[in-house]
């Protein structure tokens, strides 16, 4: 199972993969604050894990499972952070922190429930 510190990890490959095309370890810790070591040990946990494979140039490429995995993530962090704004009116700014601790927690069936609250109420 993946915890909250792997998902993040597959948020943040996927948000450089967007912003730059490409994501290396040096990205992650840049973008984090966190230490090489400390990527370098999650990076290695996701690949055992089969969430990504890592290219001879360095380069962080997501496996089929991987991407899933961290567009599903990032879907529930930008739902959430949606009906947090719009529903209980909070500012962007705590609606993105809440998003970000609640995303790793919230069961199948609520954040469903949400998501078509949120279809619904466009």
């Amino acid at each position: 199972m993946l915890g909250e510190s792997g998902e993040n990890y597959l948020e943040t490959i996927l948000f450089l993969k967007k912003e730059k095309g490409f994501v290396r370890s040096i990205d992650i810790a840049m973008r984090t604050g966190f230490s090489k070591p400390s990527v370098s040990r999650a990076v290695g946990i996701l690949k055992q894990n089969g969430y990504i494979r890592v290219e001879d140039s360095g380069e962080i490429i997501f496996t089929e499972q991987g991407e899933k995995k961290a567009i599903a993530i990032y879907e529930k962090h930008h739902i959430l952070t949606q009906f947090f704004q719009k529903v209980a009116c909070v500012s962007a700014e705590i609606a993105e922190e809440d998003a970000c601790k609640i995303e790793h927690i919230i069961s199948n069936e609520t954040f469903e429930g949400i998501k078509k609250y949120m279809e619904i109420n466009k």
